[in-house]
């Protein structure tokens, strides 16, 4: 170590609170995401146009008889590790908050007919990827965490991410 670096390790403090120093737990800002599956089946039309139209502008999505797919949904949180237990978010309630507000409500569902908070709206991954967020938010910032992205893979070749 050489004279500069070692002037420059006085700058760090020297407190700590609880097992991490200060400068970690207030300088430190740690996105963590988790991953969770889901299938559903949905249609995407516009009841307003033909069928050739719908046909038009959906192609196979607006199947008169539904069409289906594998979800991968990325819940990506932001926050400061707690001093103790080193968490931004305690990833169990975390998962239990995914399932019961989202997976639950999603999961071998039909979109347009089965989920609440997507009645009355298209059910393009971009609108599904807005509404899951909206089911999150609140309730991850009273876990102590602030939400950060949701990502939906509808398929492998095709996502949307939402930032709020």
């Amino acid at each position: 170590m050489n004279d500069k670096d070692d002037k420059c390790s006085n700058f760090l403090p020297l407190l700590t609170f609880g097992l991490l120093p200060l400068h970690f737990i207030f300088l430190t800002m740690v996105f963590i995401t988790r991953k969770e599956h889901f299938n559903a089946a949905h249609k995407l039309f516009n009841s307003e146009w033909s069928d050739a139209q719908n046909m038009e502008v959906f192609g196979k999505c607006s199947n008169p008889n539904w069409h289906g797919h594998n979800y991968e949904l990325f819940v990506t949180v932001k926050g400061n590790p707690d001093p103790v237990t080193g968490f931004v978010i305690d990833l169990k309630k975390l998962s239990t908050l995914i399932k019961n507000k989202v997976i639950d409500k999603l999961d071998h569902k039909n979109i347009n007919l089965d989920v609440d908070f997507m009645t009355g709206k298209m059910p393009s991954t971009e609108i599904l990827t807005v509404e899951i967020w909206n089911q999150l938010q609140d309730e991850i910032n009273k876990l102590g965490a602030t939400l950060h992205c949701v990502k939906l893979n509808e398929t492998e070749n095709n996502c949307a991410e939402y930032y709020g």
